[in-house]
């Protein structure tokens, strides 16, 4: 296993640098600068100092020297110096990691909660009508987009009925400490942990309930039936163990996804987290923010892959590496 890990770990450093060259020429080859809405919101600001703005970030150098630059700037601890939001990256990407995960690791395990078991049931129940109902259930999450999804209930939940608060991670100038703070938090992920939560276990559900319906058909199932093992055993010790691999592979993978996935949702609530300040960071030419943004969500997804192939070795001791 640890031979495994660092020759994964040596083969990551050619991947993070061809997603990094990609990602650096995609930004800075689209059109546009971060200084142009300064002068459309500021008549004061002097085409001089546009220009002296732009040199001072070194808009005008030629896109390897930029790349080499950065990757110099990287490899002394350095990720920059947001244009727009006016701090280092590595403070505003600690602060807006943390508050991505309040939403995704909770999201993560009530789905996997609500949809292993559902799915499991589904399969060992085929063609009965609770499968007909959590199949559709599971086609309706899968059809609807997360963004139409978050508005119906900012609509219905949160407009109309004033349950829960419509966008923010807490309530403005409420002056709340302590466990009133927590429960006001809360209060304010309830809606946007709902659909994420929604939109994973449609596809969790389906993925689990086919790994299942694959595996109860195997020899080895009838065997253990034949043997006279109760029904629970069968399926709870020996199918769904077997089962578990493509349900760990979804499941490693989908932390990855929330954290780059969650764009709209948080945008729709207006959630501070990884998802708005990529947004916002795009839309204004912050390119600091930007690369730092998308380097973590890939990264992130990296090494869920590596958690997942780890994972597989426990789930099923034939594997070894």
């Amino acid at each position: 296993m640890r031979t495994f890990l660092i020759r994964r770990a040596l083969l990551m450093i050619p991947v993070v640098l061809g997603i990094s060259i990609i990602i650096f020429a995609l930004i800075h080859l689209a059109p546009g600068d971060p200084f142009t809405h300064m002068i459309e919101a500021d008549p004061n600001v002097t085409t001089e100092d546009y220009e002296n703005l732009l040199r001072s970030v070194g808009y005008y150098d030629p896109l390897p020297l930029k790349y080499v630059k950065w990757v110099g700037q990287l490899l002394r601890g350095n990720i920059g110096h947001s244009i727009s939001y006016r701090e280092p990256v590595a403070d505003l990407i600690g602060r807006r990691l943390s508050n991505t995960l309040l939403l995704a690791i909770p999201a993560l395990c009530l789905s996997t909660i609500i949809a292993v078991p559902l799915g499991v049931i589904s399969a060992t129940r085929q063609y009965s009508i609770f499968d007909y109902i959590v199949t559709i259930i599971a086609f309706i999450g899968i059809s609807i987009p997360a963004f139409f999804f978050a508005l119906l209930l900012v609509k219905y939940i949160a407009f109309d009925l004033k349950l829960f608060p419509i966008s923010g991670l807490s309530t403005i100038k409420s002056g709340f400490t302590g466990i009133r703070l927590v429960f006001d938090k809360l209060h304010h992920m309830a809606l946007p942990i709902t659909v994420l939560t929604f939109v994973q276990v449609a596809g969790r559900m389906r993925y689990t309930r086919s790994a299942m319906l694959e595996v109860v058909r195997q020899d080895y199932i009838r065997t253990a039936r034949a043997k006279g093992l109760s029904e629970r055993t069968v399926i709870y010790k020996h199918a769904l163990r077997n089962a578990l691999i493509p349900i760990v592979t979804i499941l490693s993978v989908s932390l990855g996804r929330l954290l780059s996935g969650a764009v709209l949702t948080e945008n729709v609530f207006n959630w501070p987290g990884m998802g708005t300040m990529v947004y916002k960071a795009i839309a204004n030419r912050d390119y600091p923010v930007v690369m730092a943004g998308t380097m973590v969500l890939a990264l992130t997804m990296l090494l869920a892959n590596i958690l997942a192939d780890i994972l597989y070795a426990f789930v099923d001791p034939r594997i070894r590496y």
